[in-house]
């Protein structure tokens, strides 16, 4: 029997079901390239058990009212900063999840660069133990890729892998040297993982806070040029010919690192890359005003790298796009711009920047652009997220293309909240999120 509309309910008072269905959504399907209007999704043991056209005809199951949103599968970010252990105060593996499936994502990758740094397979451990408490979104930790991420000692890669590392890197700091690079690499072939690069030739950096332009010079700060990423890149790229082996580019910021990666590509080496939202919002100029929460690196850069960057994901040569959800508390931000720490938070405004920077400009179709932060990413770890078939999780996300918000300072579920897009209108909001069939943004009502 077809339920009648007036009987189903609202998703939001979802309370500890197991098996239902989501009704009247328009589902977008990322991986097929793909927009279904007026369909349902039922979920069974938080799996995917069935997406079909039309009303429900399933009287045994709970049906729930989607409210005509849109439902894609869970957004994917790989490349976070979770804080925990060691810097609590900024973050924690509890708040920073909290902060993940408010802004939609189900799946995140974290950062070694905690305290101590994620370099043994007791810190792996700690680290997905303390997620699943949590019960927010799902957390795949990243290990260092040498001992205290000093580029001297390779880590330990199997029995990282075996705790749960999912690939290593240095983040935040470039592996030094080239017979480094080839050392990280040919280890990292033997457990399938990927080596993450944060491309930056120190020398060329120096003490720099800012691109290094004609606002730098205005503004009195000390510059950081676009070659000092290009220079490791390149690098790094030159390694790759000779190993072969997966190699991706955090948090690309330059024209001519796209070029560079655009190359590589062409050439078939085994590159991928990623760019954050940042650098598709703003430009060098956006500094004028000193706000700390610009202060990231790589840094802001100039008008003709944010447009070679949306170009780079129009065409593929960018891979897709992560927050590098970076938190600091306020008083670590309320300093001069040059003491003042790198990074700016993501999670909750990642999906809509892209909605409004990619979507609404008309550069992508929406099943594109959440290609960019669903199975594209998942695809570069190789993480059994992104997919919206059945059998796939039930890690899903629903959603408002059209509704616009001001970003508040006070509305994160952060811990910290320097995010350079406050008081910022955006484009689409997240309305609920699911994780194994969970909807744990109702969680989020009681916190």
């Amino acid at each position: 029997m077809t339920p009648r509309k007036e009987s189903m309910k609202d998703l939001a008072s979802w309370e500890n079901e197991k098996d239902y269905v989501i009704a009247n959504v328009t589902v977008v399907d990322p991986s097929n390239n793909r927009i279904h209007d007026g369909y349902h999704v039922g979920i069974k043991e938080g799996r995917i058990a069935f997406v079909e056209p039309g009303k429900p005809q399933v009287a045994s199951m709970s049906v729930f009212d989607g409210g005509g949103l849109h439902i894609a599968p869970g957004f994917v970010d790989i490349h976070v900063h979770l804080r925990e252990p060691g810097q609590e105060y900024k973050e924690t593996i509890l708040t920073g999840t909290r902060a993940a499936v408010a802004g939609g994502f189900t799946s995140v990758a974290c950062m070694p660069n905690t305290d101590p740094v994620a370099d043994e397979n007791s810190i792996v451990e700690f680290i997905i133990k303390k997620a699943k408490i949590a019960g927010f979104a799902k957390v795949y930790p990243i290990a260092a890729a040498t001992v205290g991420s000093k580029g001297e000692k390779l880590t330990e890669f199997a029995s990282l892998v075996e705790a749960g590392a999912v690939a290593v890197s240095d983040d935040g700091h470039p592996v030094a040297s080239a017979q480094m690079v080839r050392r990280v690499l040919e280890y990292a072939s033997n457990y399938n993982i990927p080596f993450i690069e944060h491309c930056e030739d120190m020398s060329a950096s120096a003490n720099g806070v800012m691109n290094e332009g004609f606002t730098s010079t205005r503004l009195g700060l000390t510059g950081i040029p676009g070659y000092s990423e290009q220079i490791c890149l390149a690098r790094d790229l030159l390694v790759l010919q000779s190993v072969e082996v997966p190699f991706h580019a955090a948090h690309m910021s330059t024209k001519g690192s796209v070029e560079l990666i655009r190359e590589a590509k062409r050439r078939g080496l085994p590159v991928t890359a990623e760019t954050a939202p940042h650098y598709l919002a703003f430009d060098d100029t956006d500094l004028g005003t000193y706000d700390t929460n610009l202060k990231i690196n790589p840094p802001i850069r100039g008008v003709e790298d944010r447009e070679a960057l949306i170009e780079g994901l129009i065409d593929g040569t960018i891979d897709c796009i992560v927050s590098d959800h970076a938190p600091h508390a306020a008083h670590e931000k309320q300093v001069e711009f040059e003491n003042a720490p790198n990074g700016a938070i993501g999670l909750e405004t990642t999906f809509s920047v892209v909605m409004t920077h990619l979507v609404k400009p008309g550069h992508m179709a929406i099943a594109d652009a959440l290609s960019l932060i669903t199975n594209k990413p998942a695809k570069v770890l190789n993480l059994p997220a992104g997919g919206i078939q059945p059998g796939d999780a039930a890690d899903l996300t629903l959603f408002d293309p059209k509704e616009e918000w001001v970003v508040g300072k006070d509305d994160f579920h952060s811990k910290s909240h320097n995010s350079p897009f406050i008081g910022q209108t955006l484009n689409g909001r997240v309305k609920h999120t699911i994780v194994d069939g969970s909807v744990v943004t109702a969680t989020l009502m009681h916190v």
